[in-house]
């Protein structure tokens, strides 16, 4: 079953359709994972001669962590104006992502957290959640905010300026998820699927509308409306609607 399942996903994938999320009976059969949990405390390090604080470097963490409202125990972020907070708690990121940037860098390491995730996840991805979708991991659950965009510390982490552009190109944004319930979490923990959002705004939705088709107003118009996504977010699709309709 699982495989047959899987076989349909990467067919439904590659429709050229990305205007739809993947059905909820799609996603409830596959098994999704918690692959490797990974934190890291803020450190200083120099970019373009300057000092810069930031917290992008994670490491793979065995056991048990606590997982709360703000963070990971073990876990910072830097700069707390534009990182972090109650709806950016914690960044997920699909273990399968990393063969295509294998392909992409060939000649870097890329071990799990590299991309700064505390979730290396299996069995998600930015078309198959939903913002507002919970799930449980663990003794804690949570729930899909927003996407990633990436910032200068993307290019600090990888050492090379080009990776802020090939990351938002590629769409392999991974996630936010806000904290509903506190609880542990580790490596290896299943993730279920508590609940779909029946706006049916996938994760992917918010990028394509950011940086790649800022004139679908019908969607625009259903973004706005998503309590789930942040308020900065929500503001920024309505002055994107007013710019198209005047």
């Amino acid at each position: 079953m699982e495989f047959t399942v899987i076989v349909s996903l990467f067919t439904y994938l590659n429709r050229g359709d990305r205007k739809h999320t993947i059905p909820i009976e799609m996603v409830a059969q596959i098994l999704m994972k918690l692959i490797s949990l990974n934190v890291g405390l803020p450190r200083i390090v120099e970019w373009n001669g300057n000092p810069v604080a930031t917290g992008i470097f994670k490491d793979p963490v065995p056991g048990s962590v606590r997982l709360r409202t703000l963070n990971l125990d073990g876990d910072r972020q830097a700069d707390l104006s534009v990182h972090g907070g109650v709806s950016k708690a914690v960044y997920a990121y699909p273990a399968e992502h990393y063969e295509f940037w294998k392909k992409e860098l060939p000649a870097m390491k890329l071990p799990y957290g590299m991309f700064g995730e505390n979730f290396t996840t299996e069995g998600l991805s930015e078309d198959s959640v939903n913002v507002g979708d919970r799930f449980r991991i663990g003794k804690a659950e949570v729930m899909a905010t927003e996407p990633r965009l990436p910032c200068y510390k993307l290019a600090i982490k990888f050492g090379r300026a080009d990776i802020i552009r090939k990351f938002l190109q590629s769409r392999r944004t991974g996630f936010y998820f806000a904290v509903l319930e506190e609880g542990a979490v580790r490596a290896g923990d299943e993730i279920e699927l508590i609940s779909r959002d029946a706006n049916n705004i996938a994760i992917a939705d918010i990028t394509r509308l950011y940086a790649f088709e800022r004139d679908d107003l019908a969607t625009l118009r259903r973004a706005v409306k998503l309590t789930a996504l942040s308020e900065s977010w929500r503001e920024y699709f309505a002055h994107q609607i007013q710019k198209l309709t005047g």
